[in-house]
């Protein structure tokens, strides 16, 4: 614990050598703690750099009034957390759409328009992920296939539909917030 306050009070004088070895340090676990919230590797790896890229940006700012090592752990946690409540709201605001568009009461023109501009971004972005990506999403979310069973069809691993799945909805999510943002 003391060798990590040198190592912080290194960081925040900008010696990269301290910031490179508390990286190699936590990175691992951090990574670790962090999918055992998400359960997404590279979501959870997303995390991780980012915490570590706003330490060393803002280095000069940061007030760490616990250790260290739960300075880490926490922000971990937090960001983990925020991930899980963002995909949540996306999932669940795109089940309001779907579930609003099979009403047979018409929606008010507005939430229509924001559907149709919402569903034509989301077919274009589908559209420009990589075949085998876009294949694994439409079989997953179009079709309902479980993981398991796309990982049989096409002869990969679970891991690797996981992966793919987590990057189209990265992509996904990232087209989505810079319209909404």
């Amino acid at each position: 614990m003391l060798n990590d306050i040198v190592e912080f009070k290194k960081i925040k004088e900008g010696d990269v050598k301290a910031f490179e070895r508390i990286f190699r340090q936590y990175y691992s676990p951090l990574n670790h703690y962090a999918f055992s919230i998400t359960g997404q590797k590279e979501a959870a790896e997303e995390i991780v750099q980012d915490i570590f890229y706003i330490l060393w940006k803002d280095r000069g700012t940061i007030q760490i009034l616990q250790s260290f090592h739960s300075y880490l752990y926490k922000s971990v946690r937090n960001r983990s957390l925020q991930y899980i409540e963002h995909i949540h709201v996306v999932e669940q605001h795109a089940e309001n759409v779907l579930m609003r568009r099979d009403m047979t009461v018409e929606p008010p023109p507005d939430e229509i328009l924001e559907y149709k501009e919402l569903e034509k971004i989301l077919v274009q972005t589908i559209r420009k992920l990589p075949e085998r990506r876009r294949q694994i999403f439409n079989m997953h979310r179009m079709h309902g296939i479980k993981y398991r069973d796309i990982a049989d069809r096409l002869s990969i691993s679970v891991k690797t539909v996981e992966a793919e799945m987590t990057k189209a909805y990265r992509t996904l999510r990232k087209e989505v917030d810079h319209i909404y943002i």
